[in-house]
């Protein structure tokens, strides 16, 4: 079994987050995907502004008439800095002979160098990176040596590239749409945005 596992804030969680990923499920072999809410990442200095109650619950009602696409509180449940190793070492243990393929966008692989235990993920692991360039960026040598084609990568160690049409939008800018006024319900599931305003969630003073 394949499974993709997508990491984020998803602050809120908008179509940028799910439609590229549903792009790629069939090339990728994914028989099921995980979005996995951080409580807080590594490397964003500042915390989400609705609490992990919210954000995994937009997470839920945008993924739940999906088949084969779950929401994990583990993150959440742990209450820490959400570091992908933790999160792989417990994955792996609830699905030892499954591929798990950690999903992340080609803006990211800047800084995987940096990233905590990174030869321990490519133990439990692979990355596919989303990417919209027609060629694949320039790695350094020790990440090169692990490209491998999607059809040929093993349960871990590799990194894959899917391409895929991308959606130009950010929870940044959905939350600066909400406090300001505008319209952002094209961004979002109609569930979430229902949810968003239901909750009074990103108005100013509000979170």
């Amino acid at each position: 079994m394949r499974i993709g596992i997508c990491g984020g804030t998803f602050d809120p969680f908008h179509r940028g987050h799910l439609d590229p990923v549903l792009a790629v499920r069939d090339s990728m072999e994914w028989l099921r995907i995980l979005y996995v809410p951080a409580y807080r990442q590594p490397f964003k200095a500042e915390q989400a502004t609705a609490s992990g109650y919210h954000r995994f619950a937009m997470a839920v009602l945008a993924t739940e008439a999906l088949n084969g696409v779950y929401v994990s509180p583990l993150e959440l449940d742990r209450g820490a800095i959400s570091y992908t190793v933790d999160t792989l070492e417990e994955l792996r243990a609830l699905h030892p002979d499954a591929t798990l393929d950690w999903i992340i966008g080609d803006d990211n692989l800047a800084k995987l160098l940096e990233w905590r235990a990174l030869d321990r993920i490519f133990e439990l692991a692979n990355f596919a990176v989303l990417t919209r360039l027609a060629t694949k960026p320039e790695l350094p040598p020790e990440l090169a040596r692990r490209v491998t084609e999607p059809e040929q990568r093993y349960r871990s160690g590799s990194i894959v590239f899917a391409r895929n049409a991308t959606v130009p939008v950010s929870s940044t800018e959905i939350r600066r749409k909400i406090s300001a006024g505008e319209p952002f319900e094209r961004l979002v599931d109609g569930r979430v945005s229902r949810y968003i305003h239901h909750y009074g969630l990103y108005q100013e003073g509000l979170t």
